[in-house]
């Protein structure tokens, strides 16, 4: 004897979960490549949003070339620079938890000092893109959840389209991955789950 079981039962039973295993982690990563393409579109959408800004700040620069640079400039500034410096630092991860939440922070950071500078010039989309009610005028609004629409300088339903996309890719991949038989899979394959843009 060879050691291997000779009973046909046994070899069918493999081969079916082998094919199983092999479906499972297909449908996982088709997934999680979904995820992947729809953060490619939001990273375009707010590397757009974000050479707005910065045109308009040198803009404003230009035209105030020989007064003090206002603080509300500075800090538009600097914010646009961090939100660059995550974007670059996100594309390499682009499903990591914690580089997303910061990305979010950024982005949330440089929009409110938009909306110090230019409080006329924000608009806020709905996730299909329709024209949502006007943004809070404090940036705060307890009646909505952490999925309301965000107000962005640049006029375009882009970025907000691009984001609710990538969140229903990201609660897609996530739910699939807790789901129980795919559970097994995500856990061997070491595949974790990801963050949505708030």
């Amino acid at each position: 004897m060879n050691g291997m079981p000779d009973s046909l039962p046994f070899w069918i039973g493999g081969a079916l979960a082998l094919f199983w295993f092999v479906g499972a982690y297909n449908r996982l990563m088709r997934l999680r490549s979904g995820a992947l393409q729809a953060y490619a579109t939001l990273d375009a959408a707010l590397v757009r949003q974000l050479e707005f800004v910065q045109a308009r700040a040198a803009e404003a620069d230009a035209a105030d070339a020989g007064g003090a640079e206002p603080p509300s400039d500075a800090s538009l500034q600097a914010a646009s620079g961090q939100l660059a410096t995550l974007l670059a630092a996100t594309r390499l991860r682009a499903l990591d938890p914690a580089g997303i939440a910061a990305l979010g922070t950024a982005l949330h950071v440089m929009v409110a000092a938009w909306q110090r500078l230019h409080p006329d010039a924000v608009v806020s989309f709905e996730a299909d893109g329709t024209l949502s009610r006007p943004a809070p005028l404090n940036g705060k609004d307890e009646l909505l959840p952490d999925s309301a629409p965000i107000a962005w300088p640049e006029p375009s339903a882009a970025a907000e389209i691009a984001r609710g996309q990538f969140n229903l890719a990201v609660a897609q991949y996530n739910a699939a991955i807790g789901q129980f038989p795919a559970l097994i899979v995500a856990w061997i394959m070491q595949l974790r789950p990801a963050a949505p843009l708030r």
